[in-house]
């Protein structure tokens, strides 16, 4: 809430600096604001396609960021899921194998939850070191030699998971290593500058309602920059993915 809270403050912020801008070129300048009358069809156009444009470019953002996190919602849901059907199946194989399988895949989920999200939440990859419990999840699963032919169907099915688990988890990783482009970051913050300024420089704000509306869109376009950094961390604090379904299985404290 208070990430919220404090958008919504940096944005009015914003607002109130540019409309006190506006008002203060105004007032130093009121022989160039009456000179503006002339021009006013032509800067309203220039301000209805830049407005345009940048909405456009807007929804393009948004929509990415927010695949990413589909994506990354998928991947853990996946991921866990697969990770706990080996703990059901593995009730089919000998006692002491099922004890093993059992404790690699807390293991495992103790590993992600409290090592591997705080990195992810940062940007970063996760560590090495959860492949290598992958690789001690295909060694416990392996069906033993004296296994039956019912023992060695679930030794298969196991596997079957393990590999749901090696693709979600590779998913994973490519996700948390995604970002926004710096182009595309380049042009909201371009855009922004040249919607705002046209906006308030050009024939708006001659009256209190027209600053109220541009002070207003200042607001939306501020929040909606914060809203697609917080979203282009699939991971992050604010906004991100959490271990939820990992915690939901295995009785692992975040």
């Amino acid at each position: 809430m208070e990430h919220v809270i404090g958008t919504l403050a940096l944005g009015l912020l914003a607002a109130l600096v540019a409309a006190a801008a506006v008002v203060a070129w105004r007032h130093f300048h009121p022989a160039e604001a009456d000179e503006e009358e002339g021009g006013g069809e032509v800067a309203e156009y220039m301000s209805m396609m830049i407005a345009l444009l940048y909405a456009l470019l807007l929804g393009l953002a948004l929509v990415s960021v927010w695949e990413l996190r589909g994506d990354a919602e998928n991947h853990i849901s996946t991921e866990a899921g697969a990770l706990h059907q080996m703990t059901v199946l593995a009730e089919g194989l000998p006692p002491e194998q099922q004890r093993r399988v059992e404790a690699v895949a807390e293991r495992y989920a103790v590993h992600v939850v409290r090592d591997e999200w705080p990195r992810m939440r940062q940007g970063g990859p996760p560590a090495d070191t959860g492949w290598g419990l992958v690789r001690q999840l295909r060694a416990v699963a392996a069906a033993p030699p004296d296994a039956s032919s019912s023992q060695e169907v679930t030794a298969l099915e196991l596997l079957g998971q393990l590999s749901a688990l090696d693709d979600a988890r590779r998913g994973r990783e490519a996700v948390a290593e995604e970002t926004l482009s710096p182009v595309l970051w380049a042009g909201i913050f371009v855009g922004a500058v040249l919607s705002v300024g046209m906006l308030f420089f050009f024939g708006i704000g001659r009256s209190p309602g027209q600053l109220m509306m541009a002070m207003g869109m200042v607001v939306l376009t501020v929040f909606l920059g914060l809203l697609i950094h917080y979203l282009s961390t699939p991971f992050g604090e604010v906004m991100g993915v959490g271990p939820d379904p990992f915690t939901r299985y295995f009785p692992v404290a975040a």
